[in-house]
C-alpha cells in the first residue's frame, strides 16, 4: 500500500543501474559493486547465499579471493545505502541464508512503471483517455534504456530482463492503442512502426500498425503492412496470420468503422474484433438509451426457452448499437444457458476457423457448433443440410445472431426462409441486424418473417438525457449545456458520442472542437461514394452554414432549384445531409448539414477554395434585395483576399464561371470569381 511519504531511496534499474537520494545520484562504486546491487535486486529481498553471488558475478574465471570481493562490495554498499546507521543496517542485511536487500516496493522504478501502467489501462477501459495518455507517458519516461544494462550478459538476470523487456511492449501497444483513439494517429503509427521493428513476430505490434494506418486515412497502406506480415510467417514459419488478423483485414477492406472506430481496452490491443464479448465495439461502454429495447429482446428470450420458436429483427444506422445491444443479448442467454451461435454477413464467426467463404448451411453449422468440427467434411450435414441445422438448432436452448443480415449473400437469405418455414418447434431465437431493407433478398426474408409474428425493434438517436446519462455514468461533472451541446454535434449518433467522448472536454465542442479519427474515416467514406457534382454542392452548403438554402445553392453553381435536389436526394440518401420536418406543419421542413459532416467537408478544401465559395456565395448574396447583412459580411470576410468589390457584388448578370486547368482536373474549387473583378476587399469596408 502506498503510504504516501516519499521514500529516502529510489532504486532505479530500467537502464543503468542507479540510487537516488532526493534528487542525487549516489556513487555506486565499480562495476562489480554495482552488479553485485542488479542481483539482490533481482531477487527482490530474498536472500542470496554467498557461493551464488560469487558465482553469478563471476561466471567464468573466478578470482581466488571471490568471497573476499564480495564481503568488501557488501560493506561498501551498505555505507553508501545506509550512512547514517547505528548498529546493523536494515537496508542491506544479511543472516545465515546469505544477503538480502530490503528495499520498499514504491521505492523500485520497476514498481512504479507497472503500477502506472495498470492505472493507465483502467482510465483507457472507462475512457479517460487524457488520464490514461498521462499516466502511459509517466511510465515509458521511467526508462532510461535498457533494463537490468549491467547484468546484459549474465544468465541471473535473463529471466527479468525478459519480462520486462516483454512489459514494456506492452505499454508500447497501449500508448498506440491510447494515441489511435486521440486521433494521434501519426505518432501511434510511428510507435507501432518500432514496435514492428523491434519484435516482427508479434501479431498484436502488425494489428496496431493496420489500425493507426487506417484511422491516419491509409487503408490501402494498412492493407500492404497485412500482406507484409502475412508473406514473412509464410516464408519464415510456414504459418498464417491468426483468424482474429484476418477479421482485422476483412474489416478494413470492408471499412467497418465500427469494428475499426476504438480498439479493445484489454490488456493489449485486440488483433481483431472479439465478435463473442460484450462490449467489445466502440459502442458507450455505458449501455444508454436502450433500456427498451433490451427489455423486449430478453422478452423474447425467455418466451423461445418455453419451446417456442421466435424472430426478431433490430433495425438502425451504422454505429447505432446494434452490435451493442446483441452482445448484452448474448451475454444474458449465456448465462441463461443458452448455446450462443453469431454469424456476420452469412459468415461463420466461430472460434476455430475464423470467417472461411463456403455454403450457408456450413456457415450457420459452423456457428452452432463450438467443439471444433469442421461442417464441410460431416457427410450428414452434406446429405441433408436443412434437416441437420434444424437438429443442431433444437438440441438446447439456442440464440442464433445473425449480424448485418442486408450484406449475406442470397443463398444465406434462402436458407433463412426455409428455416423460418420448417422451424415450428424448439426453444430457439433468430436475432437478426440490418442496415436497410433495400437488399430485395433481405426484403422477401423479412415479409416471410412478418407472418411469424416477428419483433421489430429501430434503434433511434439517442436523446439528450441519454448523452447527459452517459457523461454521469462516467463521472463527469458537466452541466445540461454541455449534454445538449454534444447531442448537436453527435446528432445523438452513438458511435459518433462515444469517440467524442473520447475527445479531452474542450475538444468535443466550441470554438476548438476535433473530429475523431474513427469519424472522419467514416464520413470520408461515405463521401467518397458520391458524385463530384453532389460533392461540389457539399461544399458550397459547407461554406454557407447548417441550414441549406436551396436556391442559393442552385444560384450560385449555375443551376435550377429542381435541378439541385437529385444532388441533395443523393446526398441525403449517404446520410451525409438530413431533412428536418417542420413538427407545426405537415409537408414542410429544411435541409440540413450536421456539424460533423461539415466539418469534414470543409477540412477537405484548401484555404483558397474555402474563399472561392464564399466569394461566390456573397455575389449572390449581394443581389438579393432581402439579404441578411451580417450573413453577407460573414462570406465577404471569410472570402479573404478573393472577396469582390461592392460593384461586383451588385452587378446584373452573372459573368460565366471561370475553372483552372487544376480545378477541372481534380474536380474541386471552381474559380467563380470574374476576371478584372476580384481583389482585397477588407471586411471593415463592407460594415
Amino acid at each position: 500500500m502506498d503510504s504516501g511519504v516519499e521514500p529516502a531511496l529510489r532504486f532505479g534499474v530500467l537502464g543503468p543501474v542507479e540510487v537516488v537520494h532526493g534528487n542525487v545520484a549516489l556513487d555506486l562504486g565499480p562495476r562489480q559493486r554495482r552488479l553485485l546491487l542488479v542481483r539482490l535486486l533481482v531477487e527482490d529481498g530474498r536472500p542470496v547465499s554467498a557461493d551464488t553471488l560469487c558465482r553469478d558475478l563471476w561466471p567464468t574465471d573466478r578470482p581466488t579471493g571471490a568471497a573476499s570481493s564480495v564481503r568488501a562490495h557488501v560493506s561498501r554498499l551498505r555505507t553508501v545505502l545506509d550512512p547514517v546507521r547505528q548498529g546493523r543496517s536494515t537496508t542491506l542485511v544479511s543472516g545465515p541464508a546469505g544477503y538480502a536487500l530490503k528495499v520498499p516496493r514504491e521505492a523500485r522504478d520497476t514498481a512504479l512503471f507497472e503500477d502506472a501502467v495498470s492505472r493507465a489501462r483502467e482510465a483507457l477501459r472507462v475512457r479517460r483517455l487524457p488520464t490514461a495518455r498521462q499516466e502511459i507517458d509517466a511510465a515509458l519516461a521511467l526508462w532510461r534504456g535498457e533494463a537490468l544494462a549491467e547484468a546484459a550478459e549474465h544468465a541471473f538476470a535473463l529471466r527479468e530482463r525478459t519480462r520486462l523487456d516483454g512489459a514494456l511492449q506492452d505499454a508500447r501497444e497501449l500508448q498506440a492503442t491510447i494515441l489511435v483513439q486521440q486521433g494521434e494517429t501519426e505518432q501511434a503509427i510511428d510507435v507501432a512502426d518500432s514496435l514492428v521493428l523491434r519484435d516482427p513476430h508479434r501479431e498484436t505490434s502488425w494489428a496496431l500498425l493496420m489500425r493507426a494506418l487506417y484511422a491516419a486515412g491509409r487503408p490501402v497502406e494498412a492493407l500492404r503492412q497485412y500482406e507484409r506480415f502475412r508473406d514473412m510467417l509464410a516464408t519464415e514459419l510456414g504459418l498464417d496470420p491468426s483468424p482474429q488478423l484476418r477479421d482485422l483485414h476483412t474489416a478494413i477492406l470492408r471499412h467497418d468503422a465500427v469494428v475499426l472506430g476504438a480498439p479493445s481496452a484489454g490488456t493489449t490491443l485486440s488483433v481483431g474484433p472479439d465478435h463473442t464479448a460484450p462490449g467489445a465495439h466502440s459502442e458507450p461502454r455505458h449501455f444508454v438509451g436502450r433500456g427498451e429495447e433490451t427489455g423486449q429482446l430478453a422478452a423474447l428470450l425467455s418466451a423461445a426457452a418455453t419451446g417456442r420458436p421466435r424472430w426478431a429483427v433490430v433495425h438502425g444506422e451504422q454505429g447505432y448499437g446494434k452490435t451493442r445491444l446483441v452482445e448484452e443479448l448474448s451475454a444474458r442467454a449465456l448465462a441463461a444457458g443458452f448455446t450462443v451461435a453469431r454469424t456476420r454477413a452469412g459468415q461463420a464467426l466461430s472460434g476455430n476457423r475464423g470467417i472461411s467463404q463456403t455454403c450457408p448451411t456450413v456457415q450457420i453449422l459452423d456457428a452452432l457448433r463450438q467443439d471444433g468440427r469442421d461442417s464441410a467434411q460431416d457427410d450428414v450435414a452434406q446429405k441433408d443440410p436443412l434437416a441437420t441445422v434444424v437438429r443442431e438448432l433444437t438440441q438446447a436452448p439456442t440464440l442464433c445472431v445473425v449480424d448485418d443480415l442486408d450484406q449475406a449473400p442470397q443463398g444465406f437469405h434462402r436458407l433463412l426462409r426455409r428455416l423460418a418455414q420448417v422451424l415450428r418447434e424448439g426453444p430457439v431465437l433468430f436475432v437478426c441486424t440490418l442496415r436497410s431493407g433495400d437488399n430485395p433478398h433481405s426484403s422477401m426474408l423479412l415479409a416471410d418473417l412478418a407472418l411469424l409474428d416477428t419483433a421489430w425493434l429501430t434503434l433511434a438517436p439517442l436523446t439528450v438525457d441519454d448523452v447527459a446519462e452517459l457523461l454521469a455514468a462516467r463521472g463527469e461533472d458537466t452541466g445540461p449545456e454541455e449534454a445538449a451541446a454534444l447531442h448537436r454535434r453527435s446528432e445523438g449518433h452513438p458511435f459518433a458520442l462515444t469517440e467524442l467522448t473520447g475527445l479531452p472536454p474542450g475538444e468535443r465542442t466550441g470554438p476548438s472542437a476535433r473530429v475523431p479519427a474513427a469519424v472522419r474515416n467514416l464520413l470520408q467514406a461515405r463521401l467518397l461514394e458520391l458524385s463530384d457534382p453532389v460533392r461540389r454542392m457539399l461544399t458550397f452548403a459547407a461554406a454557407d452554414g447548417e441550414w441549406l438554402d436551396v436556391a442559393l445553392l442552385a444560384a450560385v453553381q449555375g443551376l435550377a432549384p429542381d435541378g439541385l435536389l437529385p444532388l441533395i436526394d443523393a446526398a441525403v440518401t449517404a446520410r451525409v445531409l438530413v431533412w428536418d420536418p417542420d413538427p407545426d406543419a405537415t409537408g414542410t421542413g429544411r435541409y440540413r448539414l450536421p456539424e460533423l459532416p461539415r466539418d469534414v467537408v470543409l477540412s477537405t478544401q484548401t484555404p483558397s477554395a474555402r474563399q472561392l465559395r464564399h466569394a461566390a456565395l456573397a455575389r449572390e448574396l449581394a443581389r438579393r434585395p432581402d439579404a441578411d447583412p451580417d450573413r453577407l459580411t460573414r462570406h465577404l470576410r471569410a472570402a479573404g483576399p478573393m472577396a469582390p468589390a461592392p460593384a461586383a457584388t451588385r452587378a446584373g448578370p452573372r459573368e460565366p464561371v471561370a475553372r483552372s486547368g487544376a480545378e477541372a482536373d481534380m474536380g474541386s474549387a471552381e474559380a467563380e470569381v470574374p476576371k478584372g473583378r476580384c481583389h482585397w476587399a477588407g471586411p471593415a469596408r463592407w460594415r
